[in-house]
């Protein structure tokens, strides 16, 4: 009985900070990180202050906490789709999809997210920055490693070095998305990802 309690407390817990998360994710989001205080993070969720501190020792801890929760998030949905045992085509018309996907659906968490990754408030996240930084490279030699066996089994042509391709898809991917983002009515994120893909492949194809 003791450990069902204990079990429905945790679970509590859980809910009450990732609530918190929720909340610190759309006021970072929309305000910046420096215009947002810990005592509004906590009006807004509806929590005493305390309850915060509870959870994380300041607003810097908070908001480690959740850029390495959507990088997790991310990196996870993505990895999932370049590790997976479809052709190397498939695989790749899939991460640009996806990560079209991941765009669209977690617009906020994007927005606070890339804004770190491209290194505007690294400050802020000392350390974590890192780890931030190894994931990506992690994708960037997956999606090479893509290229190199599409390459080794005569589906591409090999034309240029596997990383400076997958440097490229990724760059292109991530340009679209930028773009949709600054406009997302106007300037839709393509559907279709061999509009994307097709940059590449029509040089990149053997016959």
């Amino acid at each position: 009985m003791e450990t069902c309690k204990s079990s429905r407390r945790e679970r509590e817990k859980l809910r009450q900070r990732q609530d918190v998360l929720d909340v610190a994710l759309q006021l970072f989001s929309d305000k910046g990180y420096p215009n947002v205080s810990m005592h509004e993070i906590a009006k807004e969720a509806e929590f005493a202050i305390g309850t915060l501190y509870k959870f994380f020792r300041n607003k810097e801890d908070l908001y480690k906490a959740l850029i390495m929760q959507l990088s997790d998030r991310f990196y996870g949905a993505i990895t999932e789709v370049i590790e997976s045992d479809a052709p190397e085509i498939e695989k790749l018309r899939t991460y640009v999809r996806v990560k079209g996907e991941l765009f669209r659906n977690n617009l906020a968490a994007i927005r606070l997210y890339f804004e770190e990754t491209r290194g505007a408030r690294f400050r802020v996240l000392a350390g974590t920055e890192r780890e931030i930084r190894k994931r990506h490279q992690s994708v960037l030699l997956s999606l090479a490693a893509i290229f190199e066996r599409g390459m080794n089994r005569k589906r591409f042509r090999r034309i240029v070095d596997p990383f400076h391709l997958a440097l490229a898809l990724d760059s292109m991917a991530n340009a679209f998305l930028f773009h949709w983002i600054e406009d997302p009515q106007g300037n839709p994120y393509p559907e279709n990802p061999d509009i994307i893909l097709n940059i590449l492949f029509k040089g990149l194809i053997g016959p």
